[in-house]
């Protein structure tokens, strides 16, 4: 490209005398080419094009924050059905499902825990009962991880032997360690099954997924194993409304389940594990709401109720509830507050179905619980002011009066039964009594029930020859 010099020095000239790249043309015209982006290759142009799109977004996004505050986001849309992120969905639950399935101890690894822990404990010479140390602790733990394998390891952690009460020389008993064991086992167990019924994945049951995990346990109770295969839907709608009334406050149509397992409800289910000739007796059955004789009552009481058969109960028909004995404006209130208008009938005509009727029954039959109280306190709150006056009072009790003094009993005075009412609650404000005062009190349950009830007034006026009644066979 160059010629050799004059002098004719050789190589050595000719490679002093080539310009700096910086003066060459090509090179100059090569940078400027590059520079304009024209000669990039297909990934270098990706590349500046994601940058690009990034950047207009990240400058939208901070565009955006500027002109509405910094609210975060609270709501992703749920992947349609059948596409590709639904399916992944799905497929990443049920590996994660069956993984905690399979690290989760079975029967036969409970009853081998069972037999560890008593060949290894040591006998309280007061007591009798069966013991262990921290040292007898973490010797169980090594034999049961030999025998079962690493997934009990789990439960013989230091702050797994801190949780239980300790004697005077630091040992627990056994028993209690053993039970909580099977117990966060059963709940695990019942955790994974409901998340399994759980088709949207957002960690709440539906009613027909509530039913449908009833349904799968029937066969592992005990007392519901000679159940009719015909009576198992209505068993199961009966079953989970209880849960519903329980763990869905707003009456939002699904329950969450982690309130699921810790409510009292899934525990009363669970007690039907036992066998009922030997271990329950016959007014244990009657009480507990799952039992298959409770449910054969409230599906009888319903059917007797309903005189035209159309699956629906009208006022009328409601007011035979309970012998007759709730009042005419409870029943009405009733109605108003938690029945839908129209449901079942012509117009505005309101009649209740038989899951409305659930909650009623439920409430009436939990009158002490925050949850039927506040159903209560709605049908009781006549005027929708949050709190009771003494003239709602007055005029609530008018109608357990008339029913009081049909019923052949002494004359009394409305405004006694008030004031009694207001010195049982004893309200924050002297004024009105609130739901809040009625669950402070710890008589709530009563006072509602003396307002709605005769025979709950007359239970009250009656407290202490009852008392006397309960006490006298215990006594002999």
């Amino acid at each position: 490209m160059y010629s050799g010099s004059s002098d004719g020095e050789g190589h050595e000239t000719q490679q002093r005398k080539i310009p700096p790249a910086s003066s060459m043309l090509w090179v100059r015209n090569l940078r400027r080419f590059i520079g304009s982006g024209t000669g990039l290759g297909s990934e270098a142009l990706m590349e500046l094009e994601t940058k690009r799109i990034l950047l207009d977004i990240f400058k939208e996004k901070q565009q955006k924050n500027a002109e509405s505050g910094t609210i975060p986001s609270f709501y992703r849309k749920k992947p349609e059905e059948g596409s590709i992120s639904h399916r992944v969905q799905r497929l990443a639950k049920y590996r994660f499902l069956k993984k905690q399935s399979e690290i989760l101890l079975n029967a036969d690894d409970l009853d081998a825990m069972w037999v560890c822990l008593r060949e290894n404990c040591v006998i309280d010479d007061s007591t009798g009962a069966e013991k262990m140390n921290y040292e007898d602790f973490c010797h169980i733990a090594s034999v049961c991880a030999e025998q079962i394998g690493p997934k009990c390891r789990r439960f013989f952690s230091p702050s797994n032997f801190m949780k239980f009460e300790k004697d005077e020389s630091g040992r627990i008993a056994i028993l209690p360690f053993y039970l909580y064991v099977m117990r966060t086992v059963s709940l695990t167990q019942a955790r994974i099954d409901m998340s399994e019924l759980d088709e949207d994945s957002d960690g709440f049951l539906q009613s027909h997924e509530m039913e449908a995990y009833i349904k799968g346990l029937i066969p592992n109770l005990a007392q519901l194993r000679d159940m009719p295969d015909g009576f198992i839907p209505m068993y199961c709608r009966i079953a989970s409304r209880k849960f519903f009334f329980f763990c869905d406050p707003h009456r939002r149509g699904k329950a969450c389940i982690k309130k699921v397992l810790l409510s009292n409800c899934l525990q009363e289910l669970m007690e039907l594990h036992q066998e009922s000739e030997e271990e329950v007796t016959d007014t244990e059955q009657a009480e507990n709401w799952f039992s298959l004789t409770s449910a054969q009552r409230i599906c009888d009481m319903f059917l007797a109720l309903d005189k035209d058969m159309n699956g629906t109960l009208s006022k009328q028909e409601l007011r035979e509830y309970a012998d007759g004995t709730l009042t005419e404006i409870f029943i009405e209130r009733a109605f108003d507050e938690h029945v839908r208008r129209g449901k079942g009938g012509v117009g505005n005509t309101r009649e209740m179905d038989f899951e409305c009727f659930l909650d009623f029954v439920l409430a009436l039959e939990n009158k002490d619980t925050p949850e039927g109280l506040t159903y209560l306190f709605r049908c009781l709150d006549l005027n929708g002011r949050k709190f009771l006056t003494t003239a709602d009072i007055h005029t609530l009790f008018r109608d357990v009066h008339q029913k009081w003094i049909e019923g052949g009993n002494y004359e009394l005075c409305i405004e006694d039964v008030r004031d009694e009412i207001w010195d049982m609650v004893k309200p924050e404000d002297p004024l009105q009594i609130t739901l809040a005062d009625l669950l402070k009190c710890k008589q709530g349950g009563t006072v509602a029930s003396m307002l709605i009830d005769v025979r709950g007034f007359w239970a009250h006026d009656n407290r202490e020859n009852l008392l006397q009644e309960e006490e006298e066979p215990e006594e002999e």
